[in-house]
């Protein structure tokens, strides 16, 4: 379970939306709600009572210039776990990666440099998965592009917006 005061460093893609949606179609436990359909670059981020200026600003200093165009096309699943790849983000991830080291990308679990990806469905009964995530296919690709990048914190209302980064020109 996450920890009030867990931050996260998020692109948010509401062109994929509809994927959580087909997935709480199919069974609504294996989405979390409120949560809307994002790629993580780095989470978790610093304790939120740690979030200033200077932190923002180093942050800010390590996003990509300019809009990063995305293509959603692949589905993957791992037992009950179904995702969506997101190439077009590693850079970006690797450079907030960078910019914060001591912050090990969901606390190494998936090893020092996790690649960046939707998911669509966690914790789900493996066939269930297997269900959404050929359905999830059926709806692929997806085009979009990502403007800005976000730094959310657990509080106890749920996910708040902490700061909004525009990538800038």
């Amino acid at each position: 379970m996450t920890r009030l005061g867990t931050t996260a460093v998020l692109a948010v893609l509401p062109d994929a939306e509809p994927l959580l949606e087909l997935a709480a179609g199919v069974d609504a436990r294996v989405v979390r709600p409120g949560v809307p359909a994002h790629a993580a670059l780095l989470y978790p981020w610093l304790p939120a009572d740690e979030v200033g200026e200077p932190e923002l600003d180093r942050l800010r200093a390590a996003l990509p210039a300019g809009r990063i165009p995305i293509r959603l096309d692949t589905v993957e699943q791992a037992g009950g776990f179904v995702n969506i790849p997101v190439p077009e983000l590693r850079a970006a991830a690797g450079a907030v990666r960078a910019a914060f080291p001591a912050q090990v990308p969901y606390g190494g679990r998936f090893g020092q440099d996790p690649p960046v990806h939707v998911s669509v469905a966690l914790d789900a009964d493996p066939g269930t998965a297997a269900d959404i995530a050929r359905r999830a296919a059926a709806r692929l690709p997806i085009t979009t592009e990502i403007s800005a990048l976000y730094v959310v914190a657990l509080t106890p209302t749920g996910w708040q917006l902490l700061a909004d980064l525009p990538l800038a020109p």
